[in-house]
């Protein structure tokens, strides 16, 4: 008896319709209705980052503190494309006891219109060798890890353009950063 319940159960399996649900299928980025071509996403991100600030915190994975997440700041100027997915970050970095000025040498990915900065085991002048990161751009934000040695950590913050020099910043709205101007 065991053993033909064991044969029909088989059998149910066997001949039992699926009924998972089927993956849904998203086309590329650049099919996709309102989605700008690789060349407008790549103007859009040198416009948000040139000139732009990055005003945000970042954390050390592993410390455990009451004290608020610690500042950085990132003052950035010309940001170009040198070819391929290779761009060149003219920036002024400041965190914790650091402030330098330095060409940053990044790879830049595509996640569908969003920007991904690149850094592996990069030697940065002035503040040391083997960085690594990986920052996002997105409406008027960035986020991200990075890694120095054996301590990494979480950074995230703001994107801001100055109204003038030697002003205060000012957010840029997210619609600046998405979407193209109406037609």
């Amino acid at each position: 008896m065991i053993g033909t319940t064991l044969v029909w159960c088989g059998a149910l399996a066997v001949t039992a319709p699926d009924t998972t649900t089927p993956e849904p299928k998203i086309p590329p980025a650049a099919t996709q209705p309102g989605v700008p071509d690789q060349a407008e996403l790549e103007k859009r991100f040198q416009e948000t980052l040139t000139g732009a600030v990055l005003t945000g915190s970042f954390t050390v994975a592993g410390q455990k503190s009451d004290k608020p997440h610690q500042p950085e700041r990132y003052t950035l100027g010309k940001v170009a494309k040198l070819g391929g997915d290779v761009w060149l970050i003219q920036a002024r970095i400041q965190y914790g006891e650091r402030d330098v000025n330095i060409p940053v040498p990044v790879r830049v990915k595509w996640a569908g219109d969003t920007p991904v900065i690149t850094l592996t085991d990069v030697s940065i002048p002035g503040l040391g060798t083997a960085f690594s990161a990986r920052v996002l751009f997105y409406r008027g934000r960035y986020a991200g890890t990075w890694q120095h040695a054996e301590h990494g950590g979480h950074m995230f913050g703001t994107i801001s353009r100055p109204v003038e020099a030697n002003s205060a910043p000012r957010p840029l709205p997210p619609a600046t950063i998405e979407k193209s101007p109406s037609k």
